[in-house]
């Protein structure tokens, strides 16, 4: 986390200094809205269109979201699709279908990732309508799932669900540059569904909201030899320390996680999407007999100079009451008016 966002999250006084530029943010914001949304955009398309995205800075858990809604979707017998950005990547040519075995550098870790897990067909454009374009006219797919994308107006969305950081909230709940908000929080009024990052807190410091999220631990996995550790109890030997790397937007979550295991925990943090090379493991900061875990994330952007003290936290997202339920009957609703 870097001097800014401390400052959000900390609610630092002095960043009411920048209260102009936030405000001229938000006049751009709104005017781009209103651009965007003008006439050169479609209307509908053949197949429902989902957004899962947020209005901070940062990561919030909209990835792992949308894998766990895309594999549900699969078990009722629908074909989704999915588009991104491709952050992180530095693809040559777009749009880009991407499949779980490309290589982060040039696909982005996400959408590979997404690929990975879900085996659903994965295109990347930073103009997400051309990707969606290209999605459309390649694959026979029954649903559009959109990583992030919530604030790009030239997607036309039939379904938009916000994902809030329950840990973080919403900061100083001032715009950006004064605070994490891409858009105000009445944004969230005109969502169809509001998830709640919950991971790490405790029951009585959950958000209402309309579905409670959490990522719950399965185990460890090692990245050279694909060797399987169950979370519980203590994987590694007793007096092992673990060497906690992360490059993702909140690694706070990540650690928390880790906290739960009886070791140590050193954390080594990157900034998000930081593309790993293997001369960041030989800096002299880590100890090659202890344990290196990761998120799985972060993980295949190590694999091909992973040593035998490299790990991959394997989790699951756990959503409580009747979210998917409710999802899934509204994407059939569209799909049956269609």
């Amino acid at each position: 986390m870097n001097f800014l966002e401390r400052a959000w999250y900390r609610k630092a006084g002095w960043l009411i200094l920048l209260w102009p530029i936030a405000f001229f943010f938000q006049g751009l914001t709104k005017f781009r809205r209103t651009f965007q949304q003008g006439k050169s955009r479609p209307t509908k398309h053949n197949v429902p269109v989902v957004v899962i995205g947020n209005i901070s800075v940062g990561g919030t858990g909209k990835t792992p979201l949308l894998i766990a809604i895309a594999q549900q979707l699969q078990t009722v017998g629908l074909h989704p699709g999915i588009i991104s950005r491709g952050f992180g990547g530095k693809g040559a040519d777009y749009p880009m279908q991407v499949n779980g075995n490309d290589n982060p550098a040039i696909a982005g870790d996400e959408p590979v990732l997404i690929a990975r897990k879900t085996n659903c067909p994965v295109v990347i454009d930073p103009d997400r309508r051309s990707a969606l374009d290209y999605l459309l006219d390649s694959n026979k797919i029954d649903v559009v799932l959109s990583d992030d994308g919530l604030q790009h107006y030239k997607l036309f969305r039939n379904i938009e669900v916000i994902v809030v950081d329950g840990q973080r909230q919403f900061g100083n709940g001032m715009c950006f540059p004064a605070g994490p908000l891409r858009e105000p929080i009445k944004r969230l009024q005109e969502a169809d569904f509001i998830v709640v990052n919950v991971t790490g807190l405790t029951s009585e410091q959950m958000v209402s909201s309309s579905a409670a999220m959490t990522m719950e631990p399965k185990g460890l996995v090692n990245m050279l030899t694909g060797e399987k550790r169950p979370f519980d109890g203590a994987p590694f030997n007793m007096g092992n320390k673990i060497q906690a790397v992360s490059g993702i937007g909140n690694p706070k979550r990540f650690y928390n996680l880790l906290d739960k295991l009886p070791y140590r925990i050193i954390p080594v943090e990157f900034p998000d999407h930081h593309q790993f090379s293997e001369s960041d493991f030989q800096s002299g900061i880590f100890d090659e007999h202890q344990p290196i875990v990761m998120t799985e994330k972060d993980a295949i952007k190590c694999e091909k100079f992973a040593k035998n003290n490299f790990w991959y936290l394997q989790a699951q997202v756990r959503l409580q009451g009747s979210f998917l339920e409710k999802f899934t009957n509204k994407i059939k609703t569209f799909i049956n008016a269609s």
